[in-house]
């Protein structure tokens, strides 16, 4: 079996590479990734010493360098990750999440069906389905739930869902989509609310806080979110969509003050900063189908995943301080010149 995992190079994209080598020994595995700004080819450096993976460097928005590959490696499945997904990013340059997101997409579909791969699987959000009241916890997303998008970013996403559901129905294209709840764990890019509030914390920086930091988000440790995706790929049912929740609601304050507890760090780090526009208030997924048609449920409560999460980032320093620094965009450089 060889699989197409785009976007592999970021934070969920990699937590997957890492999976499926691990769960699936003898699986190839392709890892397609054009490095901007949240792809850091030091997350893959493991990996890269599996005789069983390759990486190669390219914008799933490039036709023909994608159909090349297609026709080189002759993909069973496609996992897609690729994707522009910074909510403020798309506030203020919506015009990258729209090729990305959107035009990627369709490539990546017709490269799928010119050389007939048996399932192309695209990672959407929940943050298609807009937000519910803070007021209404017995409220959740189901895979019914009308699309209601609030940002740019996930009017992409939407957007992408849509094609991908039309290719199905026109073409017959064995597709599937998951829709996932805040993913949290190692590898994740430090201006994410999670990385960012730990390493400002050990920095003894203050710790932005939208608004009151009041709104709900439904947390998924990103391992039980890559065991969820690999029954989807192997047993989910063609056209299908599949939310994939954590049951792990946190405010935002909450989840920031658990991160200073857990550091031995004081609440006066926190500032409350300016609403982002559009902030959505309560995210809430009901993750019933996935379960009752293959088995999945979350193992990793929160309280367990933000210590596994805080201790990643302590004992992996030099990953994220290279981001921070700036210093990881040349690491593709130095892997790479002169080879």
């Amino acid at each position: 079996m060889k699989i197409l995992v785009t976007g592999g190079a970021g934070f969920i994209g990699s937590n997957f590479i890492y999976y499926m080598l691990e769960k699936h020994p003898g699986y190839k595995v392709v890892c397609l990734d054009a490095l901007t700004y949240a792809g850091n080819l030091e997350t893959l450096e493991d990996a890269m010493k599996n005789p069983d993976f390759k990486f190669v460097k390219g914008d799933i928005t490039d036709r023909e360098a994608v159909r090349n590959l297609f026709k080189e490696e002759k993909f069973d499945i496609v996992v897609n990750f690729a994707a522009e997904s910074h909510v403020d990013r798309s506030i203020e340059e919506p015009e990258v999440f729209l090729k990305t997101n959107i035009l990627g997409t369709q490539v990546l579909m017709d490269a799928s069906r010119e050389y007939e791969v048996k399932r192309y699987h695209q990672v959407s959000t929940d943050e298609v389905y807009g937000d519910l009241p803070l007021d209404r916890p017995d409220l959740f997303f189901t895979e019914e739930t009308p699309i209601h998008t609030s940002s740019p970013y996930s009017a992409s996403k939407a957007s992408a869902d849509l094609l991908v559901m039309a290719y199905h129905r026109t073409y017959g294209f064995p597709a599937t989509i998951s829709r996932c709840s805040n993913n949290y764990g190692p590898y994740h890019f430090p201006e994410k609310l999670i990385p960012l509030m730990i390493a400002n914390a050990l920095a003894d920086k203050s710790l932005p806080v939208y608004g009151e930091g009041l709104n709900i988000r439904d947390w998924l440790y990103v391992k039980d979110h890559c065991s969820a995706i690999d029954l989807i790929i192997h047993n989910g049912r063609v056209g299908e969509v599949y939310n994939i929740g954590g049951h792990n609601e946190k405010a935002n304050i909450d989840v920031v003050k658990t991160i200073l507890k857990e550091l031995g760090k004081p609440e006066s780090l926190i500032t409350y900063v300016t609403d982002r526009k559009g902030h959505d208030m309560r995210y809430a997924i009901d993750p019933t189908k996935i379960h009752n048609e293959l088995g999945w449920l979350p193992e990793t409560k929160f309280d367990d995943g933000i210590k596994m999460t805080i201790k990643w980032y302590l004992d992996n320093k030099p990953w994220w301080e290279n981001i921070i620094s700036g210093e990881y965009k040349d690491y593709y450089k130095k892997m790479y010149d002169n080879r």
